[in-house]
C-alpha cells in the first residue's frame, strides 16, 4: 500500500456534481471515510459561470475538490448536441480548477472518461495512448473537453505546484444513472427499453448497431472507492485509468439485461445505427500496481441497478 498523501478523515471535501451518478456515489463513499461533504446546487453556483464558482469556492474554502460534474449522455446526445457537450464541460472544469487554485485549495481530483483515447488505440488502452490518434467522431466533443481537463490539472501542478490529479473511468453504471430513452448511456437505455418490453410482453426489442462492439463496464460504487483511494494515496502528473480490465460484447450485454428484466422475446439489431468504437478496454495495471482493484461483479451490479430502477419507478407512481 502506498503512503498516505492526503488525510480523508475530517477533511472538508467539495463534491461538484453531487446529484449525478458518480458524484452521489463519491458523496456516499467519502462520508463513510469521515469526510465533511460540501455541495452546491445550480441556484447557489452555476458551474458554467466563473464569478459564481469563484465566489462559492472562496466562501467555503474546502480542503479538497472532486470534479464529478459534467454534461453527459450517450451516442445520440453527443452527436446531436456538440456545442453543449464541448462548451458546458470546458466551462465546468476550467472554472472549478481555477477557482480551487484561487481559494488556496491544494488537493483536487478531476474525473474524465475513457472516450479521451483515440478510436484506434491498441487494447487494452494504456494511459500513454492519449493524443496518439484521431478520436471517435460520435463523442469527440466530450472527449476534447475531458482532455483539456487533464491538461489543466497538469498545468496547475507544473506552474503553481498544486496537487491536482486526474482519473479516467471506463463505462459506468449503477444507482443514480440517467434513464432517458434517447440521451442516456447504453446500460440505462437498454434497462429501460427491456423493462418496458417485458411489462408489455413484446415479441422483439430492437437495439442500435450490430451488437459486436466490446465494452468494459464498472459499477459506480467501485469508481467512488477508487476515487477515495486516489485522494488518499496518489500524487502524480499522469492521469490514471479506473476499470475492471474485462469486457463483454453489446450483444452479451443485451442478453444479460433481458435476463435481469425478465424479457423473453427476441433481440434484433439495427445495423444502420452507429456502433461507436469497436473495442475499448482499459489497461488498469498502473492503478493495480499501487493497490486498488474493482470488486463488484457485473451480474451482481446489474441486478442491483435494476432493483434501484424499479424502486425509482415505484416512487414516481
Amino acid at each position: 500500500m502506498p503512503a498516505e498523501v492526503f488525510r480523508l478523515r475530517g477533511a472538508r471535501v467539495y463534491v461538484a456534481g453531487h446529484r449525478g451518478m458518480v458524484g452521489s456515489a463519491c458523496v456516499r463513499r467519502l462520508e463513510a471515510e469521515g469526510c465533511e461533504i460540501i455541495i452546491a446546487d445550480r441556484l447557489r453556483a452555476d458551474l458554467r459561470r466563473q464569478a459564481e464558482v469563484e465566489a462559492f469556492m472562496e466562501g467555503t474554502r474546502p480542503d479538497a475538490v472532486v470534479v464529478a460534474a459534467a454534461k453527459v449522455g450517450g451516442i445520440l446526445a453527443n452527436d446531436t448536441l456538440p456545442a453543449e457537450f464541448l462548451y458546458d464541460n470546458l466551462m465546468i472544469e476550467a472554472n472549478l480548477i481555477e477557482a480551487a487554485h484561487r481559494a488556496g485549495v491544494n488537493r483536487l481530483l478531476f474525473l474524465g472518461s475513457s472516450c479521451i483515447y483515440p478510436r484506434e488505440a491498441p487494447n487494452p488502452i494504456a494511459e500513454d495512448a492519449l493524443l496518439t490518434g484521431p478520436l471517435e467522431p460520435t463523442n469527440q466533443w466530450y472527449a476534447v473537453a475531458k482532455i483539456a481537463g487533464i491538461k489543466l490539472c497538469q498545468a496547475y501542478r507544473r506552474q503553481y505546484g498544486r496537487d491536482y490529479i486526474s482519473a479516467m473511468p471506463c463505462n459506468l453504471y449503477g444507482p443514480g444513472d440517467y434513464f432517458h430513452p434517447e440521451r442516456s448511456h447504453v446500460i440505462p437505455a437498454l434497462l429501460q427499453r427491456f423493462h418496458a418490453a417485458a411489462q408489455e410482453n413484446a415479441e422483439v426489442v430492437t437495439c442500435w448497431g450490430s451488437g459486436t462492439p466490446r465494452r468494459e463496464f464498472m459499477h459506480v460504487d467501485d469508481v467512488a472507492d477508487a476515487c477515495a483511494f486516489l485522494l488518499r494515496h496518489y500524487s502524480g502528473e499522469s492521469h490514471l485509468n479506473i476499470g475492471t480490465g474485462t469486457d463483454i460484447t453489446i450483444a452479451e450485454l443485451a442478453q444479460e439485461i433481458a435476463r435481469v428484466t425478465g424479457f423473453a422475446g427476441r433481440i434484433a439489431w439495427d445495423a444502420s445505427k452507429p456502433d461507436g468504437t469497436m473495442l475499448k478496454r482499459m489497461d488498469v495495471s498502473r492503478l493495480a500496481a499501487i493497490g486498488w482493484r474493482a470488486r463488484i461483479g457485473f451480474r451482481e451490479g446489474l441486478e442491483g441497478t435494476y432493483r434501484w430502477f424499479l424502486g425509482q419507478a415505484a416512487l414516481r407512481r
